[in-house]
């Protein structure tokens, strides 16, 4: 029985809280909220099923060594002290990726993994009289290289590339919103699949298709076709096609629509083929429609979800835009829950509706606010009278 060792899922800005359920959900256990991060325990098969289901991780590292350090020196000897032929064979491969956030050191992550790099390869040497070679491509063991103030943590990370690159997404858009983003804004909104799902500016589809998998509970992963993990020493492949079996099989089926709009053309087609390409299409509808065009079609609970211009993306009159936006909510979907992200803070004030939530995230570079309204029939005051 492989025992539980600690591992720390990576995630964006604003989205701790959320990946902390999805782990609890998942089963992990020890589970503690940081900054982009999310602490836990279990065990390899854990570490498989992390990888495979979480939708709101960016990646699962694997610490190896914790220690202080106080400068380049401290660094180069406490790597040299770890047992690289546990994890990497002489004649094998392996990069290096650092995060520095230490006024001890003042030189960059790039520098500091250099001195890393050093530190593996001279162990190599020492031990062996040959070491092996860096490979930033198609490494066969990643290696996380984190300081904080004093403290050191050496982690393998047993994603390889981020898991927002789930391999569904084969047609893009300007600007099209990560796929970690997209799911955790379909989280935050509460949306399980038993309501109607409508992504009103769909672009290439990221929402919808996030949306889906959400309420059909198909892993968000499930279409990736590598995991770090897989060229590890210790990997188990007999129990890696156990644990996607078992999540396979609590798939569901959500019997509510799930519906995208554009005014584009191009994007309607683009969406279409990345939801063809997430094996989504009998689950998924996109039309060709302007949204300010739009009424409400579709009976019962609808949450309303987009992701709409920002004006860095877009040459357009932002007031009148976000006037339409609030119009077309107001008079054309009620009975519904409408949820937007924008950079553009300003912008919201011409939207003309109350926000009954605000929750800062990050798209990119740029710091948003992701907001909720409450489309009623009638008037709110009816609403709340009865």
């Amino acid at each position: 029985m492989d025992k539980d060792f600690k591992m720390v899922a990576t995630t964006l800005f604003g989205l701790e809280s959320v990946l902390a359920k999805e782990l609890k959900d998942l089963g992990a256990q020890d589970v503690k909220e940081a900054v982009r991060s999310v602490s836990f325990r279990g065990d390899k098969g854990f570490l498989y099923k992390a990888n495979i289901a979480l939708r709101t991780a960016v990646r699962i590292l694997k610490p190896i060594k914790t220690c202080k350090v106080y400068d380049e020196e401290d660094l180069y000897e406490a790597i040299q002290k770890i047992k690289w032929e546990k994890y990497l064979d002489a004649e094998g491969t392996f990069a290096i990726g650092a995060v520095v956030n230490s006024k001890n050191f003042t030189s960059n992550s790039h520098y500091i993994s250099l001195k890393s790099k050093d530190a593996i390869a001279d162990y190599f040497r020492h031990k062996y009289h040959k070491r092996p070679n860096v490979d930033l491509k198609y490494p066969d063991v990643k290696i996380h290289i984190h300081i904080q103030k004093d403290w050191l943590t050496v982690s393998l990370d047993s994603s390889g590339d981020s898991l927002h690159k789930r391999g569904y997404r084969t047609a893009t858009n300007i600007a099209p919103i990560n796929e970690i983003l997209a799911a955790g804004m379909v989280l935050l909104s509460g949306y399980t699949g038993d309501e109607n799902f409508i992504d009103p500016m769909c672009g290439s589809g990221t929402i919808l298709i996030e949306a889906a998998m959400i309420a059909n509970n198909i892993p968000a992963n499930i279409n990736r076709k590598h995991f770090a993990f897989e060229n590890w020493k210790d990997y188990d492949e007999d129990l890696y096609f156990i644990i996607q079996d078992s999540l396979l099989k609590k798939i569901r089926s959500s019997h509510f629509k799930i519906m995208g709009f554009d005014k584009a053309p191009s994007a309607v087609q683009k969406a279409r083929q990345n939801i063809i390409s997430a094996n989504l299409e009998e689950f998924v509808g996109v039309h060709h429609v302007n949204f300010f065009n739009s009424t409400k079609e579709v009976f019962g609970n609808t949450t309303i979800l987009f992701n709409p211009p920002y004006g860095e993306r877009l040459n357009i009159d932002i007031p009148e835009f976000y006037r339409k936006i609030g119009d077309t909510l107001k008079h054309n979907y009620p009975g519904s829950t409408g949820w937007l992200i924008t950079s553009d803070v300003d912008a919201l004030k011409h939207v003309g509706l109350r926000t009954s939530k605000r929750i800062a995230l990050k798209n990119g570079d740029l710091d948003c606010k992701f907001v909720k309204y409450e489309l009623y029939e009638g008037s709110r005051k009816v609403k709340k009278a009865t």
